[in-house]
């Protein structure tokens, strides 16, 4: 059910706000790290799983929390993942060891998983078929502001206050949101199913030893006893969770999704994109620190890719209205291609980086908002939910890999051999997206049979 203009206006102002929160605690802990060793005595490897917390919940728990989302309501969990955020977030800046940040930075990771595919859910149900793509668009626009925002606020606040303020700044958006929310959302629930306990935890087991082992890879090696163990343990059980959910009478991740050609490509293509951009952004980071320059600096070289999506976003949302979205996944992710081609011919002295970078912004402005899009129109209004999180598990896993196999790659080659393998990826995208076209597929055994 749609709502009002004004209505869907709030509903766009209460989860962007959330997604904002979200996106820019992805960055802004990388600028304040050397910071938080200092005030902290942390070593090297320990302030790694201050990031790597993060994302590991993160990515492991998205599944789970859009599950806890259709079944108990999705406003009532949004406001819950809210709290937990800004409660994470204030133990965060009351943190006095690495340990407690670290266990903070997991924690909100849990929080940030269930909000990711409610903010989605949500928005796209407030608004009817022929608005939803401008919203989208400036959906994307706010993780773009928050992107950009992210390398500045965090060497702006640690440079002006401390490193504590990069957590309490989440506390007051928080609160302000979950206070907003029951007043301008309107509850609603996916399919009445009992809790797929069963496959929440073999989807949780099965991405925590995939994303341990990639992130753990580097350090302690590919070929070793743990890292072999950990990809072992997640394949088997993320081998058990396809086997359950193939059986099972409720099933988290209902697989006659899949049957749906765009469904399977368009999780392929984030897979891919989140690849390109965490290992293409990582290579331009580490270049520009290698040369010397402080966070606030690299902030300000990396503008031109993090603020073009600003601008770009809500224009590739309502193109994708008028035209095919997938054309414009094409097109955004061959002028991604192209630019991260450029800068692994350039990458290095910040004024040459420039224009591929400003290249690449405006290709991730068609591409963010159609994705979702895609997602949305391949499935039936009861499995957008479901849809939102399997999309964004695939873009979380991504980016973990592409930041693995980055520096991986330039350990060995360096940093132009790794952007490289990131523009190698981003063809792949390419193609994968031009396999998006076409209507809604409703596929499946039970869909046949209601028919």
């Amino acid at each position: 059910m749609t709502t009002s203009p004004r209505r869907a206006a709030a509903v766009l102002a209460v989860t962007g706000a959330a997604l904002f929160m979200i996106v820019l605690d992805n960055l802004i802990v990388v600028s304040t790290l050397p910071a938080i060793q200092r005030s902290l005595h942390g070593s090297l490897s320990s302030l790694e799983w201050i990031v790597d917390a993060y994302i590991l919940s993160f990515g492991v728990l998205i599944l789970s929390g859009a599950a806890l989302g259709e079944r108990f309501g999705r406003r009532r969990m949004f406001v819950v993942a809210l709290l937990l955020f800004s409660a994470a977030s204030a133990a965060g800046a009351l943190a006095p060891s690495i340990g407690a940040l670290t266990a903070a930075r997991a924690v909100q990771g849990a929080g940030a998983a269930m909000l990711m595919p409610l903010t989605l859910t949500l928005l796209t149900a407030a608004y009817p078929s022929e608005g939803r793509g401008h919203a989208l668009g400036i959906w994307s626009a706010i993780a773009s502001i928050a992107v950009a925002a992210g390398p500045l606020a965090g060497g702006l606040l640690s440079t002006t206050l401390s490193w504590h303020w990069i957590f309490w700044v989440n506390v007051p958006i928080g609160v302000a949101a979950a206070v907003a929310a029951p007043r301008v959302l309107t509850e609603s629930r996916g399919e009445p199913a009992p809790i797929d306990l069963t496959g929440i935890a073999l989807a949780s087991t099965g991405l925590l030893g995939i994303v341990w082992a990639t992130v753990r890879g580097n350090e302690a090696g590919w070929g070793s006893a743990g890292t072999l163990a950990a990809y072992l343990t997640g394949a088997v059980a993320l081998a058990g969770f396809i086997a359950w959910e193939a059986r099972t009478r409720a099933p988290m991740l209902p697989l006659r999704l899949f049957r749906s050609r765009r469904f399977s490509a368009i999780n392929a293509v984030g897979f891919a994109f989140n690849f390109t951009m965490f290992a293409a952004f990582l290579m331009v980071v580490q270049r520009l620190a290698t040369d010397g320059y402080g966070p606030v600096m690299i902030g300000v070289w990396t503008l031109p890719w993090t603020i073009m999506p600003m601008f770009v976003s809500p224009l590739g949302g309502r193109l994708g209205q008028r035209i095919d979205a997938a054309l414009l996944l094409v097109a955004g992710m061959t002028l991604i291609t192209v630019s991260v081609v450029a800068l692994a011919a350039v990458i290095g002295p910040p004024e040459a980086m420039a224009l591929p970078l400003a290249g690449i912004g405006v290709g991730i402005g068609f591409v963010v908002p159609n994705l979702s899009a895609v997602t949305m129109d391949a499935v039936g209004p009861a499995d957008i939910g479901r849809a939102s999180a399997t999309l964004n598990t695939a873009r979380q896993l991504g980016g973990v890999f592409g930041v693995a196999v980055a520096v991986a790659v330039l350990a060995a080659d360096g940093f132009a051999a790794a952007v490289l393998v990131a523009a190698a990826v981003s063809v792949a995208a390419t193609a994968l997206a031009a396999l998006t076209r076409g209507g809604l597929e409703l596929v499946g055994a039970e869909v046949s049979q209601a028919a």
